[in-house]
Order: structure tokens, then C-alpha cells, then sequence
């Protein structure tokens, strides 16, 4: 007994050196399960910063800004009050262009035309002639390059946001949608081919046909395919009350078009300006008449139209004037006719798609029920029996309910159907 605690003691003097895995589990006391993992994250949170400072090569105090304290807002407000606005010019002629003693001929409007130079910011390269300037109001030399000047209303016609439809939504046109994705996005997508056969691409394609077959969808369906800017002009935006100002529009517009790498214009409802050419006595339409031959000279005329498709769509195709129609204008022309039986069923199988129907509805029969119908008729039909399922509140579509809104809408609103009035113009 006596030898064990004389051991004991020696060990309390000459304590065991601790190794590694004690040493590590010392560490842990104290700290919580996500210490290391959020020591780390500061870790590379630091070094990230000091990163981006490094190449960034910035401090404070390299910025220019004072603190607050030492800010002379007075004199700023003086300074900029004596800060003459520029004037707006346009650079008419440029006189012995590319040497160091180049000048300019502006026009300023209302005043006079003057020969001047440079100001200090702005390089021999970014000035043109025929372009917008500005300049100072002492020795009228050209301080800045404006855009060129397009009216709001115009500039609002693009389409920012890609519409949702998408080809697979525009039922039974199949051959229509061949005909103009060969005009639309074998131009764009292969120009190679093209220009191996040595032929321009068709430049315009005209879509007609009865209201409520698709034209219009199909012109969505294809912005959305495209990533070339689409703009989009309704017939009647274009009717001006001023002499001119239609005209002027067109021309805005297919300048705002050529200044884009690949363009597609889309006139919709364009019987509201196309109208053949005739003389009532009173002169009532001869502001349309002008815009119709702006539209006209724009599409085949004296200056190249560029990267630049245009369709057209109406119900009304008779009415157009044959300037327009003709070939090197518009090179297509696509009906949009009826569905056929095969196209309908397609149509209430794509209008169903996202309603809560029940199983086996037969949309065969459905379709022989609805003949001559549209597609829109055929969208209306679905709508109606919705309807009827909200009214009897239950939560699916029945098929008893599909009939009742073909007997509603196809045979109870026949007298309002706009296709027997366009199979009698056309």
C-alpha cells in the first residue's frame, strides 16, 4: 500500500504530457456546434473584401468626397446657376473631314447656320453629319452628340416583355406557321443560304383572314421566338389629327427599327390605314391616305430597309390598296382559314389543357358539332362551359356541360358571327 501511494504522489509531481487528441478535445469546451463552420465563413468574408479592395485599388479617401462638414453647397448652387444649358444644333456638313483643322456646319433653329469647331470632350470620330448636337451658347462649338430625336408614343410600341405563347398554343395552323417561320427565322437564324443562292430573304408577309383565327396569336407566338426587337403598331395608333404627323411617325418608327440589329414590325388592324386610294369630294381621308403612302415608300422605296420584317394582319384584305400588296412590299400573303374537323380537336385539346375537366370527354364529337366555328368561338365555348360548371358549383367540367355552351354559343350567337359577312367581301 505504501509503494502505490508513493507512485501517485511521483505522478502528481511528474504529470503525463497530453497528446494530440487531448489537446483537441481541450479546444472543443466551450464552443457551440456551428463555431468552426461560421469562423471559417468570416474567414473567406475577410479575405474576399480585402480582395475586391485590392483590385478595386480605391480608399475613401481616394474618391473625392468630403465629409459633410467641409460640403459648400452655396458656391455648388452658384456654379451651377452660371452653367449655361446647351443648345440643340444639327450638324449640317463636316468641312475638311479627318485632319486636324476639321470644321463643322451647324443649324441651329430659329437663329442661323454657323461654321464652328470642337469642345474639348468630344472626338472628331462621334460627330456625322446629319446627326443631333449640342452646343454652347457663347462660341457654339459642338459640345456633345445627341440621339436621334423619335417620339415617345413611338418608342412605346416595342414590346419589352416576350409575350407567353408560344407555337404549341396556336392550334390547326400548321402550315401557316411553316410559312412564316420561313420568312421570320430562317433569315435571322440561316442568312447563309440566302445569300449561297444569291436571293433576298421575302421582306413582308400579309396574314388575312375571318376574325378569331389566329393571326394575331401567331404574331405573338413568334415575338416570343424571336430575340429580335419587336415592335408592334395597331392601324389606327397611326391616324393623327395634323397634317403629317402620321407620316412622320412611320418614319420614326422604321428609324427606331433600323437602328436595331434585327427588327420585326407587326401592324395589326392594318385595313385602318391601308385603304385603297379614292377621292370623296371633302379631303376627309387624306391624312390616312398620306400615312398609307409613307408606310408604302417605307417598305420598298428609296433608302434600304435593312434587317427588317414586317407582317401585317386583317379581316379585311379586299379593302387594301394594291401599292402595298404588291410583291417586293409584302411577298407573302397567308390565309387563315377555318379549322378543319382535325384543327378544332386540337384547339379544345390546347383550350382544355389547363381546365379541370373530367376523363374522356370526346372533343371529336365536340369539334363536329362546331362547324365553321373559329378558334376564338371554340375558346368561348370552353369559357361558357366553365360557366356552367360555376353555376351548378361543382369543381370539374362535365361534358353535358361542353354541349350546353355549343348549343349557347354556336348555334344562340350565330347571328353575330363575323365569317359569313367575310366570305361575302373576300
Amino acid at each position: 500500500m505504501a509503494i502505490e501511494h508513493e507512485d501517485e504522489i511521483k505522478d502528481e509531481k511528474n504529470p503525463r504530457p497530453l497528446d494530440e487528441d487531448d489537446i483537441a478535445l481541450l479546444k472543443t469546451y466551450g464552443l457551440g456546434p456551428y463555431s468552426t463552420s461560421i469562423k471559417k465563413a468570416e474567414k473567406e468574408i475577410k479575405d474576399m473584401a480585402k480582395k475586391i479592395n485590392d483590385l478595386c485599388g480605391i480608399k475613401e479617401s481616394d474618391t473625392g468626397l468630403a465629409a459633410p462638414s467641409q460640403w459648400d453647397l452655396v458656391s455648388d448652387k452658384q456654379m451651377m446657376q452660371e452653367e449655361q444649358p446647351l443648345q440643340v444644333a444639327r450638324c449640317t456638313k463636316i468641312i475638311n473631314p479627318n485632319t486636324d483643322d476639321a470644321k463643322y456646319v451647324i443649324n441651329v433653329k430659329q437663329i442661323a447656320k454657323f461654321v464652328v469647331g470642337l469642345g474639348d470632350k468630344v472626338s472628331p470620330t462621334d460627330i456625322e453629319e446629319g446627326m443631333r448636337v449640342g452646343v454652347d451658347r457663347n462660341k457654339y462649338q459642338i459640345q456633345i452628340p445627341l440621339p436621334p430625336k423619335i417620339d415617345p408614343s413611338v418608342t412605346m410600341m416595342t414590346v419589352e416583355e416576350k409575350p407567353d405563347v408560344t407555337y404549341n398554343d396556336v392550334g390547326g395552323c400548321k402550315e401557316q406557321i411553316e410559312k412564316m417561320r420561313e420568312v421570320v427565322e430562317l433569315p435571322m437564324l440561316h442568312p447563309e443560304k440566302f445569300v449561297k443562292l444569291g436571293i433576298d430573304p421575302p421582306k413582308g408577309v400579309l396574314c388575312y383572314g375571318p376574325p378569331g383565327t389566329g393571326k394575331t396569336l401567331l404574331a405573338r407566338a413568334v415575338a416570343n421566338r424571336t430575340d429580335a426587337c419587336f415592335i408592334r403598331v395597331i392601324g389606327s395608333e397611326l391616324v393623327q389629327k395634323y397634317v403629317g404627323e402620321g407620316a412622320r411617325m412611320v418614319r420614326e418608327l422604321f428609324q427606331m427599327a433600323r437602328s436595331k440589329k434585327a427588327c420585326i414590325v407587326f401592324f395589326d388592324e392594318v385595313d385602318a390605314i391601308g385603304g385603297a386610294r379614292f377621292d370623296d369630294g371633302v379631303g376627309g381621308d387624306n391624312e390616312v391616305q398620306r400615312t398609307m403612302l409613307e408606310i408604302v415608300n417605307q417598305l420598298d422605296g428609296f433608302d434600304a430597309r435593312g434587317n427588317i420584317k414586317v407582317l401585317m394582319a386583317t379581316n379585311r384584305p379586299d379593302t387594301l390598296d394594291p401599292a402595298l400588296l404588291r410583291p417586293g412590299r409584302l411577298d407573302r400573303k397567308v390565309e387563315f382559314g377555318l379549322p378543319d374537323l382535325e384543327s378544332r380537336t386540337q384547339i379544345f385539346k390546347i383550350h382544355t389543357r389547363t381546365m379541370n375537366c373530367e376523363r374522356d370527354i370526346r372533343f371529336e364529337l365536340l369539334a363536329r358539332l362546331c362547324p365553321n366555328s373559329t378558334g376564338a368561338d371554340i375558346r368561348s365555348v370552353c369559357t361558357e362551359a366553365g360557366m356552367y360548371a360555376i353555376r351548378a358549383r361543382r369543381k370539374t367540367v362535365t361534358e353535358k356541360d361542353f354541349l350546353d355552351a355549343v348549343n349557347k354559343v354556336i348555334k344562340g350567337y350565330q347571328k353575330f358571327s363575323a365569317t359569313p359577312k367575310y366570305m361575302v367581301y373576300n
